[in-house]
C-alpha cells in the first residue's frame, strides 16, 4: 500500500486521513496516511501552539468541516455513499455526540472558539485511529533506489527517526515566534498570545499591530479589551478590508470549478478581496465601535528604540516616509508561505527547481501546482495545498473546501485515468449530478495530474 506522509496535524491532514479511512472502510483503495506533528492534533488552534489563546472564535463557519462541500468525485457510482460516510465526522456529528447540538442551534450557530475547533479535530483523530508521529520535521530528502521521500523527525527527547513515504503533503503556517525586531516591546505573535494568556502583556498606551489579515485581526480583538489610549493597525493596504462573505464570493471557495475560467489578474483580485489581508466580518464589527483603533498605511522598514518607546518608519511608494512612536508592537504578519524550503536537502531542492523552472520563489511554486494540489513534474508527489490558491482555487489553503482537497490528494493516477475514460463515455449519455467525473483542466491532463 502506498504511504502518504503529512506534515502538520491540522484540518487538512484530518480531512485527508478521514477520507482515506472512509475509502478503505467502503472497500476502495486509499493510501496509508501517516501524520507528523510537533505538538498536538489541532495544535495551532490551542494556546500552546503559538497562534492563538484558544479563546477567540473561528473566522469560518464550522459547518465547513473536513467533509465540506460533500460533493465527492472519487469513485463513479459510489460518491453519494462516500459523502454519507464522511458525514459521520462532520461538525454537527461532533456536537451530537457531545450532546451540544441543540444548544448550538438555539444560540444561532455561533463560530466556536479555537480550542473547541481543536477538540473537534482531536475527536476525528481518535475516531479514525489516526496514525500520528509526534516530533519535529528536521530534514526532507527524495531519491534513492525506491525514489521515495525520506523525512527526518526528532521527538521531544531528541531521538531521531527516519520515515519513508511515497507521497508528501506539507501543511501549516510555519513558526510563530518570528518578530520584525529583537526588543522586549516587539512581540512575535507567539509571545503576544503567551503573555495575553498569562494576563502579563506589558503596560502600554500606544500599541501597534503589524499586519492586515486574520492573525492581526485576532490580536486586535484581544488588545481592544485592554486599557490603551490608541491601537494602530499597520498594513500596506489602503484601508482595513472586510472579507467578502456573499454567496458569489463564497461559492468560488466551496466549488473551484469556475476558477480555471478566470484570468490571472481576476484570480489575484478575488484572493486579495476575500482572503489575504482581510478581517472577518465579526472582527471588523467589533473594531468599528472602538474609537481607539486606527489604520496606518505603509510597510515597516525600520524600528529604532527611543527610551521606553519605539520609533517605526513607515514607507509608502508615492509619499515620503513617516515615523510613528509606540510603546508596544505586535508582529502579526502571519506565517511564511515558503517556511518549509529550509527542510529540503540540496538534491531535493534541485529537483524542485527543475520542476518549477528556476529558483524557488512563491510565484513559481504557486503556478506549478496541478489539479491534485501537487507540484507538477516531480518524480515523487509533493502536495502543497497552502500554495494552491492561484492555480486551483482560493479555498484550498484554508478551511473552505476540505472535502474537495482530500478528493484531489487521494485520487491516484489510475483513478484519474478511469475518470477521464468515464467522462469520454459520458458524451454518449449524461452522468448524474452527484457522480460526475471531475473537470480536469487541459494543463492538468497534459502533466498527468
Amino acid at each position: 500500500m502506498e504511504t502518504l506522509l503529512v506534515v502538520g496535524a491540522g484540518p487538512k491532514a484530518l480531512a485527508v486521513a478521514a477520507k482515506a479511512h472512509v475509502l478503505r472502510t467502503l472497500g476502495l483503495s486509499a493510501p496509508r496516511v501517516v501524520v507528523v506533528e510537533s505538538h498536538a492534533v489541532g495544535g495551532n488552534w490551542l494556546p500552546s501552539g503559538g497562534w492563538t489563546d484558544g479563546q477567540h472564535r473561528l473566522g469560518t463557519s464550522p459547518e465547513k468541516d473536513i467533509g465540506f462541500p460533500y460533493h465527492s468525485t472519487w469513485a463513479r457510482g459510489r460518491n453519494r455513499e462516500i459523502d454519507q460516510a464522511m458525514s459521520a465526522f462532520s461538525w454537527t456529528s461532533f456536537l451530537i455526540e457531545h450532546g451540544t447540538y441543540a444548544e448550538w442551534i438555539d444560540r444561532g450557530r455561533p463560530s466556536p472558539q479555537h480550542h473547541v475547533w481543536a477538540k473537534y479535530l482531536q475527536w476525528i483523530a481518535k475516531s479514525i485511529d489516526l496514525e500520528l508521529v509526534l516530533g519535529r520535521v528536521e530534514s526532507i530528502g527524495h531519491g534513492g533506489a525506491g525514489q521515495r521521500w525520506q523525512v527526518g523527525v526528532v521527538d521531544a527527547d531528541g531521538n531521531r527517526t527516519e520515515l519513508a513515504a511515497d507521497g508528501l503533503m506539507i501543511t501549516g503556517p510555519g513558526r510563530s515566534r518570528r518578530a520584525i525586531a529583537e526588543h522586549a516591546r516587539v512581540l512575535s505573535i507567539a509571545e503576544f498570545w503567551d503573555l495575553a494568556g498569562k494576563r502579563s502583556l506589558p503596560v502600554a498606551s500606544r500599541a501597534a499591530v503589524i499586519g492586515g489579515g486574520e492573525t492581526a485581526g485576532s490580536a486586535l480583538d484581544e488588545l481592544v479589551r485592554h486599557e490603551m489610549l490608541t491601537i494602530s493597525v499597520i498594513s500596506p493596504m489602503a484601508t482595513l478590508y472586510t472579507r467578502g462573505e456573499s454567496y458569489f464570493e463564497n461559492s468560488l471557495f466551496s466549488d473551484p470549478v469556475k476558477w480555471n475560467a478566470l484570468s490571472s489578474q481576476e484570480r489575484r483580485d478575488v484572493i486579495r478581496r476575500t482572503d489575504r489581508g482581510v478581517f472577518s466580518v465579526r472582527v471588523q464589527e467589533s473594531l468599528l465601535g472602538d474609537n481607539r483603533v486606527h489604520h496606518l498605511q505603509g510597510r515597516v522598514t525600520k524600528i529604532v528604540p527611543q527610551g521606553e518607546a519605539l520609533a517605526l518608519t513607515l514607507t509608502n511608494e508615492l509619499r515620503a516616509d513617516q515615523v510613528h512612536n509606540f510603546d508596544l508592537v505586535v508582529d502579526a504578519t502571519g506565517g511564511q508561505p515558503l517556511w518549509f524550503l529550509e527542510l529540503f536537502d540540496q538534491q531535493t531542492t534541485d529537483q524542485i527547481e527543475l520542476a518549477v523552472g528556476g529558483p524557488l520563489t512563491q510565484q513559481r511554486i504557486e503556478t506549478s501546482i496541478g489539479y491534485d494540489l501537487a507540484v507538477t513534474g516531480l518524480p515523487g508527489k509533493l502536495y502543497l495545498p497552502n500554495m494552491a490558491a492561484m492555480a486551483q482555487g482560493p479555498g484550498f489553503p484554508n478551511l473552505s473546501c476540505l472535502g474537495e482537497l482530500s478528493d484531489r490528494v487521494l485520487q491516484t493516477e489510475s483513478a484519474r485515468a478511469a475518470f477521464a475514460g468515464a467522462r469520454a463515455r459520458s458524451s454518449r449519455g449524461p452522468l448524474g449530478p452527484v457522480d460526475q467525473a471531475p473537470l480536469l483542466a487541459p494543463s492538468s491532463l497534459a502533466h498527468g495530474a
